[in-house]
């Protein structure tokens, strides 16, 4: 009768499951995990850096609402995933983390790459867990897929010892077990429904505030129809845009600041009161302002600030059940609230315009992207990173669709452009051919994962790739200052903690693998 190994056990687990999308660099013991992956059908992306392949994963995750894989080696390997792994928790996209592991039999010896990895990893885990056996794998994944979807999503870890990788089953005995159901559905008690309708009915300055939990539960449907139904206006949080068009009459998002100001009832669906939206209180917030808060984790209820009504369910669902609530009531068009809103935006947005027609070089961040959102397609995904950069491309790029614009996030974290970037190519390659990845970095945000150039290259993905080259962290230097500074001392005094080689030729990069400039 036939035998397989634990590594491919694992991974017909983790196919079984509904696993598409592993990212990861193979080595000592899990090379072999790898090649069964590819076996079975899962895409395997070989990346440049851990830290990198858990970017990917997590985005990958966040498109699909299935976890990706993030597969390193033991030791260096996984703790260079850490990084990964705590921004999809901070996220709340779902991952699943398969780490070797030096044999059973050398641990405390001093094995090669030893480290205390399940407990290193509990910290930015949902669940973290190393199987005994062969015949327990099967039951390991299914509760990490499980707890990785289910709630909240988060990251899950599995270590994988090198001996059990290589251990022997027959594999008539392997029970892969029944697959992990879709979520459950959540929806809220229909009192604290009609509460929430009266709440926005009542009030005479109401705000929508769409978070990226919004597009996880893919509820744009039923949001654009509730915002239609009762004409409320709206602002979407960076990686809420897409929910509803930005080019919706009733965004707001150019008067954010006086929307959050002025706001006397706000409906936050899947959004945090973290730093995004300082935290919900003065002197940014109204301080008297009605928070009703839509989540599916009750232990974000009243985080900051108490909310006036707290709505625990599915946002899609729950939307369904405002949408029947409010009958056929809208909010008046006529009304002071709407007004200034209008007004605002248009001042805002003049100004705007001001900036971006200035042509003077170097080019100021708004010329830069009016020049680069003439150019998009109304169904790109962008990908954007850097602290100017993403900061102020945030408010000119314009996003159409969910789950098209991918950032920083709540973790803030420099990085994860390219490893999104890889994620959202392959999306797009699998789900939506005809959709563009846009990958807009600040220079200092590229070199953290600049390597994986080499990636997309060789995976032939279709991402375009643009550079705001600024010399520096928020600004550098030119290069005649650059000189002048860095002449008779050392350098490492003289040159400023925030800048860069001036003037890099960064699109030279591709020249190193085989990509010429045409013309």
């Amino acid at each position: 009768m036939d035998e397989i190994e634990g590594f491919q056990v694992l991974v017909k687990a983790l196919r079984h499951h509904g696993v598409e999308y592993m990212f990861g660099i193979v080595g000592i013991p899990v090379v072999e995990v790898g090649m069964a992956a590819q076996s079975e059908g899962i895409h395997y992306i070989g990346m440049r850096n851990e830290q990198a392949a858990g970017y990917a994963a997590q985005a990958i995750g966040y498109l699909t609402q299935r976890p990706g894989v993030c597969l390193t080696v033991s030791g260096p390997g996984l703790l260079h995933a850490l990084g990964g792994m705590a921004n999809a928790k901070e996220n709340s996209w779902p991952m699943i983390v398969v780490g070797g592991a030096c044999d059973t039999d050398q641990e405390a010896l001093g094995a090669f790459q030893e480290w205390p990895q399940t407990e290193s990893c509990r910290l930015y885990t949902k669940y973290a867990a190393r199987p005994t056996s062969l015949q327990q794998i099967p039951t390991i994944v299914e509760k990490a897929f499980r707890m990785a979807t289910y709630g909240r999503p988060g990251v899950t870890y599995i270590d994988m010892p090198g001996d059990l990788l290589r251990a022997k089953i027959l594999e008539s005995d392997l029970v892969l077990g029944p697959k992990v159901p879709r979520p459950p559905t959540a929806i809220p008690i229909q009192a604290d429904v009609q509460r929430a309708v009266s709440l926005i009915k009542s009030a005479k300055r109401p705000l929508l505030i769409l978070g990226k939990g919004a597009a996880y539960s893919k509820a744009e449907t039923e949001l654009g129809e509730l915002i239609e139904r009762t004409n409320l206006p709206f602002l979407p949080t960076p990686m809420g845009k897409g929910v509803v068009s930005d080019h919706h009459s009733n965004s707001v998002a150019p008067a954010r600041s006086l929307a959050l100001l002025q706001a006397d009832v706000i409906l936050l669906v899947g959004a945090k009161l973290n730093w995004m939206l300082h935290f919900g209180r003065e002197p940014r917030f109204d301080p008297k302002v009605q928070i009703i808060q839509i989540d599916i984790c009750p232990e974000e209820f009243h985080n900051s600030r108490q909310a006036e009504l707290a709505l625990f369910g599915d946002i899609k669902a729950t939307t369904i059940e405002l949408v029947k609530s409010f009958g056929f009531w809208q909010f008046a068009n006529t009304s002071a609230w709407w007004s200034n809103l209008r007004n605002k935006c248009q001042l805002n947005k003049a100004a705007t315009l001001e900036l971006a027609q200035d042509q003077s070089i170097p080019l100021n961040y708004y010329a830069v992207f009016q020049e680069i959102q003439s150019l998009l397609p109304e169904n790109a995904t962008i990908v954007s990173e850097g602290a100017n950069t993403m900061d102020i491309g945030r408010t000119f790029l314009q996003n159409h669709l969910p789950r098209h614009r991918l950032d920083a996030g709540s973790f803030g974290t420099m990085g994860v452009g390219l490893g999104f970037a890889i994620a959202a190519a392959l999306y797009c390659r699998d789900y939506e051919p005809l959709s563009r990845v846009i990958c807009i970095e600040g220079d200092s945000a590229f070199g953290f994962s600049g390597m994986e150039m080499e990636t997309i290259i060789r995976y032939e993905l279709p991402i375009v790739m643009v550079v705001v080259n600024n010399n520096g962290i928020y600004g550098g230097l030119n290069e005649d200052l650059f000189k002048d500074i860095t002449e008779g001392e050392s350098t490492s005094l003289t040159i400023p903690p925030t800048s860069l080689l001036p003037t890099v030729k960064y699109e030279r990069i591709m020249t190193m693998f085989g990509q010429h400039k045409n013309g």
